[in-house]
């Protein structure tokens, strides 16, 4: 890599934090804005879901290709999975140097099963391991939701060797449970005697969490509770990582399962484009950002103070919005199937798109 020594990007990669994108477009491939962002922004990873390649999709750039792929009688999910593989798998690639030069910690891209499957535990699962088997990339995370019914299909994943991206968590006891999960999958394939190093994230949404209370608590507490959210998972992730099941696991040749912090672009226009980043600086991290906001950041990026193990001022926050009517709760359970419904829309308007194409 030509990355400058002294970066915003750099040093944010010196303090612990992996930076990954949140974007992935066959233009970026093309283009060579990808390996850029490799070679000169400190990016080891990216990450994908049904937003991303429904804007990709209708931006135009896919036509020919969906064209082609209906002339010869492909539709629907097929052949969206088939365009975002070809993507996902030279996305791969480019990262292939960096998931072998950190061997395994970072150089991953991931790819979501349908959303339409985040209620349905059976079919997740043999999605899962479907998609992994034909996309042949060892550096490919297959992203299942922290749902209820998503939980065992993520510890069964694990224990099938799938390399899992666990999204849609918005509380530390969405993260505990997604954890838990991969845990017992790791400790089941110990017992029967297979190699435990299945790696895995574990995705906290972060932003959202501010945008849903706005207007309803005091001026004051405006912009606090995604961080807050953020330390109180990063303590639990802290006692995690020492509690005496992961350590025995982690003897046994296990890499432990990462915390990855999702949605930090901002949403409110008075934040700098960096808020989420600065805010949440924290050793053995992912932070996945959206692609105006690595530009922003290597430009602008003012570091900041690493997150407490200790969870820091986040008790103190919590009971301010616990005061102001805020329930944690009911709004972590309302955000996570605010965000599966959201995806499930944009996977409905991505295959209409698709379908359009051949009118």
């Amino acid at each position: 890599m030509n990355t400058p020594i002294d970066t915003p990007t750099s040093r944010l990669q010196q303090a612990g934090v992996s930076l990954w994108l949140d974007n992935i477009t066959r233009t970026l491939l093309d283009d060579g804005t990808l390996q850029g962002y490799i070679d000169a922004s400190n990016v080891t990873g990216l990450t994908s879901n049904p937003s991303i390649f429904d804007q990709a999709i209708d931006s135009g750039a896919y036509d020919a290709a969906i064209q082609h792929k209906l002339a010869a009688g492909k539709s629907g999910e097929a052949l969206f999975f088939e365009l975002a593989m070809e993507d996902l798998r030279r996305a791969a690639d480019l990262f292939k140097p960096e998931h072998e030069r950190s061997k395994g910690l970072d150089g991953w891209v991931s790819l979501e099963v349908s959303p339409l499957l985040a209620y349905d535990t059976a079919s997740t699962l043999a999605e899962a391991q479907r998609l992994y088997a034909e996309a042949d990339r060892a550096n490919l995370f297959i992203k299942i939701p922290g749902t209820k019914e998503g939980l065992p299909a993520i510890e069964e994943a694990t224990f099938a060797g799938v390399p899992v991206n666990v999204t849609l968590l918005f509380s530390m006891e969405q993260y505990l449970a997604a954890a838990e999960a991969w845990l017992r999958g790791v400790e089941r394939r110990m017992a029967a005697g297979f190699n435990p190093d299945v790696r895995s994230v574990a995705s906290v949404f972060i932003s959202r969490w501010d945008r849903a209370v706005v207007g309803k608590v005091p001026d004051a507490l405006n912009n606090q509770l995604g961080v807050a959210i953020g330390k109180r998972t990063y303590q639990a992730y802290r006692e995690f990582l020492g509690s005496k099941r992961c350590v025995a696991v982690q003897q046994a040749g296990a890499q432990p399962q990462r915390l990855l912090w999702a949605s930090t672009g901002t949403k409110d226009p008075v934040l700098p484009a960096s808020f989420y980043v600065d805010s949440l600086i924290a050793p053995d991290t992912v932070n996945t950002i959206p692609e105006n906001t690595l530009l922003a950041y290597r430009e602008h990026g003012a570091g900041g103070a690493p997150l407490s193990p200790d969870g820091g001022d986040a008790d103190s926050i919590f009971a301010a919005f616990a005061q102001a009517g805020v329930d944690y709760h009911a709004l972590a359970d309302k955000l996570q199937q605010d965000g599966a419904a959201a995806f499930v829309e944009s996977w409905h308007k991505l295959l209409a798109t698709i379908a359009s194409k051949g009118e």
